[in-house]
């Protein structure tokens, strides 16, 4: 009964993602009546439109010198949201739709502007919302049908930006060249025996990403290795059953974003060394949320992710999530929903036993 409840909310939560199409967002950003965010929005140049926001705003700043037509900053975007009397902007006090395509707006994008920056706050490459082995803090409660036992996927970790050459935080979506690096540990606990640890993976990893207008790159080197929990394996005697699963992979990955709330991704690793594992694997996989800083009620969101790995055959895993989202105006994402997981083990070292995964789980995502 459980498992049917949580199938159908699913199910019911994936239609009111895919309900909130991007046209009507779009329509009430042109209206004023619904905040966006800077970051992931598109422009496109319109003179006549240019001439009129000019007008109705005649302070502000002039032209960037070199500043393609891209995306707008959150100061300037909120002069441009704030349309009532006594704003400097509009003395008129007239409801001025808002136009975003204004190159008098753009960040410094230009690659002749670009500048070095260490410790940049944005990050130019996101987490794959449904990727199980992505650096996170998170915790997903589950009941793993085959074997009846309810699970506890615990992931402890983070991505950080290192260096960056290209625009500064702060002006739009970060563009340019960024050194990152990331890590995680990725638990698993036995709610059914005292919350004994399972078994539990690391990954460390170092990537590169480029990031220019809405096409995001990314080469990364990461180490990963499995192994089995100590409590597991002295509760059911098994200590010899363990496994070397290792492997030091070279990553190849690609995301773009042909609408602002939607991301595509996919990727291709091959390992150099390996143990247990064979060298290749590959993800793919969609994003879907509307961008821009929700407040406290939060949007719906929807994700989904496919892996394959060529050591049970270019089999592998899916993953569904659905649910709510939590943006914060610097990019920092919580989210709360369910979660369905349909093949071999995200355990490593039970890479080859098939699971069916149905439960609830809670991500904050870099």
């Amino acid at each position: 009964m459980i498992s049917r409840c949580i199938s159908i909310g699913l199910f019911v939560a994936v239609l009111t993602c895919f309900w909130q199409t991007d046209l009507p967002v779009r329509a009430q950003e042109l209206r004023g009546d619904r905040p966006v965010w800077q970051p992931y929005r598109e422009t496109q140049p319109a003179p006549t439109a240019v001439a009129t926001r000019k007008a109705a705003f005649p302070a502000v700043a002039a032209p960037l010198a070199g500043a393609p037509v891209g995306v707008i900053s959150d100061p300037q975007l909120s002069q441009l949201r704030t349309a009532g009397r006594g704003n400097p902007l509009n003395p008129t006090g007239v409801q001025t739709p808002l136009l975003f395509d204004d190159p008098n707006l753009a960040p410094l994008a230009n690659p002749e502007v670009w500048g070095w920056q260490i410790l940049p706050e944005d990050l130019i490459w996101h987490s794959y919302w449904a990727g199980v082995h992505e650096p996170r803090i998170s915790g997903v409660a589950f009941e793993e049908t085959n074997d009846n036992v309810s699970l506890l996927d615990v992931t402890l970790g983070g991505r950080v930006g290192i260096l960056r050459y290209g625009t500064p935080d702060g002006h739009g979506r970060p563009q340019g060249w960024q050194f990152d690096i990331e890590g995680a540990a990725f638990p698993r606990l036995n709610l059914d025996e005292n919350w004994d640890v399972e078994s539990v993976d690391f990954r460390f990893g170092m990537p590169i990403s480029y990031g220019i207008d809405n096409w995001q790159a990314k080469f990364s080197y990461y180490h990963l290795s499995s192994h089995l929990g100590d409590e597991q394996a002295i509760r059911l005697g098994n200590l010899g059953s363990r496994i070397n699963f290792s492997r030091d992979v070279l990553v190849l990955a690609l995301s773009y974003y042909p609408l602002p709330a939607w991301r595509w991704y996919g990727e291709a690793g091959w390992a150099f060394y390996s143990d247990v594992t064979e060298p290749w694997e590959f993800q793919f996989g969609v994003d879907y949320a509307q961008p821009g800083h929700t407040g406290i009620y939060g949007t719906p969101f929807f994700a989904i992710n496919g892996h394959l790995r060529q050591e049970v055959n270019f089999g592998g895993n899916l993953v569904a999530q659905t649910g709510l989202l939590w943006r914060s105006e610097h990019d920092q994402v919580l989210r709360l929903g369910l979660q369905y997981f349909n093949g071999k083990s995200s355990q490593f070292q039970f890479f080859n036993r098939f699971e069916q995964q149905i439960g609830v789980g809670l991500w904050y995502d870099y």
